[in-house]
Formats: structure tokens, C-alpha cells, sequence
């Protein structure tokens, strides 16, 4: 991914208070970092940072945290929070998806956004990389604890049809799937950037709530 640096890239990188340098010395620590018992939920590849940080602010009772693997797309997102006036329920840092388990204790994670995340080509090769692939499903898993869920849109019908097959074939509960998600009957949808620009060139947009452990029974 290219993504141009803008002028106060390194600013935003150096001085923002939204975000953390070292996230793998906070395993264990996150509700001590955020000074409260609020649950966390983790966007991965929260790309420019519109959708977790309008959460924050719409949820202050809930703790976020932006996932990115790219640094010049986290000076971004740290850039969006601060436009934003974000609280202080929310952190960006650059890691990758890969490295969860080195990040959060079981149980410190209650949900999980997936939001256009990479389909990837249907090839052996590069299936393994989408996030949700089983391999990536056992990570949430285990930093899930004994519960948790994955909230997934995307605007990739095929990538969709194959999270389905591997949530099911976990056993994940799933709930109020949606193949045209902005003309369904859900409200509080708080779009992503890539979804505004998919959603206005007439494309579906595809929405599925995964369930793992003990909230599945709920």
C-alpha cells in the first residue's frame, strides 16, 4: 500500500496522544492503560480511522483500540482522532494481525471489527491470509477467552460466502447476516471510508455478526 506523506505525518507519529508505541508490553495491562474495567473492542485494519474513533465517541463506555499494519495509514488515524476530538477511550498503534496473541491476554478483547478487510485471491497461496481464515479465527479465540465476537463488513461477495463457511465450520454462532446491509432494517451502522465509496457507486454492502463461546448461548 502507497500511501503519500503528508506534512505533519511525522508530527502525528512523534506526538500524538492517541497513540502507543509498544502495545506488546500492555499484554495483560489494557484495562490499567485505559484506567477503567470497560470492555475492549479492536478494529484490525482500521485503515484512516473514521470508523473506531466516531465509535468512541459514540460509545464512551467502551475502550477502542485501531489495529493498522501501515505506519503512514496510523499517522492517519492518529490525525482522525485528533479532528475528531476523540476521548480518551481510544488508542491507535501499528501491528500486525499476525501478532495478537503477543498483545492481549485471554479474556482482555470482547469484540473484534473487521471492516473491508483484504479479501485476498481465492488461491491457496494467499487464502491463508484472509482474516478470517481458520488460522486467524484461532487467534481471536484465544485472546477472546472464554467469549467473544467478530463484527465483519465487506463489500466482496465471495470473500463474505467464504467468512460464512469458516465461522460455521468453527462453530461460531452467527447472527443478522445481511447481503445489502444500508437497506436492511439495522440502524447505528457508522460507515468506514471505503464503505461511503462503495456505497455510492450502487455496490451491496455485506454484514454478518459472528458469535464465539459462551455468547453464543445468548
Amino acid at each position: 500500500m502507497r500511501i503519500r506523506k503528508k506534512n505533519w505525518t511525522e508530527e502525528e507519529l512523534e506526538t500524538s496522544r492517541y497513540l502507543i508505541n509498544e502495545p506488546e508490553a500492555l499484554k495483560g495491562k489494557w484495562r490499567e492503560k485505559f484506567g477503567n474495567e470497560n470492555p475492549v473492542h479492536i478494529e484490525i485494519g482500521c485503515g484512516k480511522g473514521k470508523f473506531v474513533s466516531e465509535m468512541s465517541k459514540l460509545y464512551p463506555d467502551i475502550n477502542y483500540l485501531g489495529i493498522e499494519k501501515f505506519t503512514m495509514v496510523v499517522s492517519r488515524a492518529l490525525r482522525k482522532c485528533k479532528l475528531a476530538e476523540a476521548g480518551n477511550n481510544i488508542f491507535i498503534f501499528c501491528k500486525d494481525a499476525e501478532e495478537l496473541e503477543n498483545l492481549f491476554e485471554p479474556g482482555e478483547v470482547k469484540r473484534i471489527y473487521l471492516n473491508f478487510s483484504d479479501p485476498w485471491p481465492n488461491r491457496k497461496k494467499w487464502i491463508k491470509k484472509r482474516l478470517t481464515n481458520e488460522r486467524f479465527l484461532e487467534r481471536y479465540e484465544n485472546i477472546f477467552g472464554e467469549r467473544g465476537e467478530v463484527f465483519l463488513k465487506t463489500d466482496n461477495r465471495e470473500f463474505f460466502e467464504y467468512s460464512i463457511q469458516s465461522f460455521s465450520e468453527k462453530g461460531w454462532v452467527l447472527k443478522n447476516i445481511s447481503l445489502d446491509l444500508h437497506n436492511s432494517p439495522f440502524e447505528g451502522n457508522v460507515m468506514t471510508e471505503y464503505e461511503r465509496k462503495f456505497s455510492e457507486q450502487g455496490l451491496p454492502i455485506y454484514r454478518l455478526e459472528a458469535y464465539y463461546g459462551s455468547s453464543m448461548k445468548e
